[in-house]
């Protein structure tokens, strides 16, 4: 339950992402276990620092794959235009028979766009061009030609090509840890990726997520922003959490773990969290495979989450093996 609110329980998906692949075989490879596993989306980050673009992995791992999805996570929509990435992912949910999900967000890697010369505009603006770029992506997507006239973006009778098999569009991720940005994948999204905040070190130079927004209590107030936007589609909506702070880890001292990642933490933010609130998180996996398991099952009993995209595939393939589709 969220606050007194009564949650929509949806079957489990599971997301993953190939690791530290270097070439197209051993990402055949990834891609086809996440398949056999359970896991239903294979996702790559959109980020200039990785080895590799996220549109060809991601259709590398549809072409090796036959019920397996495949999305960005997160395309950043400062990195390109909105009806080029249209077409992107339409090329692709066509040559894929119809599996891909579009996954976008503002932007947040501050050292990204110093290294490719863009500007990082306040959150507020970044927040209204990825709410133009929903609009641009959707009408690409819809059948004939399209206008557009907005601050950020001007499109004039274009008639984006091809139209995705799946209609009217992919299902639509949209992901961020403030109101802002959680509050239009309420309006506008399928899927909802409850984030962390991010905090910007003095000079602002870099980010970090805020320790304080990975809680319970932090993510309930989220779906709350969620459902205050959506309104009566709140239902219909998914609702997605991922690792953050540490990665997913099995074990039977999870209290141990847990105590040491604190540390690193204290020291690092000065935020103190105690070791139940940080276990308890929806952004924190560790723990048995019986343990685990239970604490998916009561996430989804209680804020109504049953999107977990849980880093790589191999960690905690037993718990999907468990609950996939559930």
């Amino acid at each position: 339950m969220v606050g007194s609110a009564q949650v929509t329980i949806r079957p489990f998906r599971f997301l993953a992402d190939p690791g530290d692949v270097r070439d197209g075989a051993a990402l055949r490879e990834a891609a086809r276990r996440a398949e056999a596993i359970g896991y239903a989306v294979l996702v790559y980050a959109d980020h200039i620092v990785l080895p590799f673009g996220m549109v060809p992995v991601l259709t590398m791992a549809a072409a090796a794959t036959g019920t397996l999805r495949v999305a960005p996570f997160v395309a950043n929509n400062d990195l390109r235009h909105p009806a080029l990435l249209a077409q992107d992912l339409a090329t692709l949910d066509v040559l894929s028979g119809g599996r891909v999900e579009v996954a976008v967000g503002a932007g947040w890697n501050r050292p990204e766009y110093d290294a490719l010369g863009l500007a990082f505009d306040p959150v507020g603006v970044r927040v209204a061009r990825l709410g133009e770029a929903v609009t641009v992506l959707k009408g690409c997507f819809a059948d004939g030609p399209y206008s557009f006239r907005g601050e950020h973006y001007a499109i004039t009778d274009h008639d984006g090509l091809p139209k995705p098999i799946q209609r009217p569009h992919p299902p639509l991720f949209i992901g961020g840890g403030g109101r802002r940005t959680l509050s239009l994948a309420g309006r506008e999204a399928d899927i909802v990726g409850l984030a962390p905040r991010t905090l910007a070190t003095p000079g602002g130079s870099t980010v970090r997520s805020d320790p304080r927004s990975i809680t319970i209590a932090a993510t309930a107030e989220k779906i709350d922003w969620v459902r205050a936007a959506a309104g009566d589609r709140f239902d219909r909506l998914e609702l997605n959490v991922y690792p953050t702070g540490s990665e997913p880890q099995v074990t039977d001292h999870p209290r141990k773990v847990a105590a040491d990642l604190l540390d690193g933490i204290r020291a690092r933010t000065g935020v103190e969290l105690d070791v139940d609130e940080y276990l308890q998180s929806p952004h924190v996996f560790i723990g048995s495979v019986d343990g685990l398991t239970a604490k998916l099952l009561e996430l989804r009993e209680r804020l109504g989450i049953s999107s977990f995209m849980l880093g790589d595939i191999d960690t905690l393939a037993p718990v999907v093996e468990r609950l996939a589709g559930t």
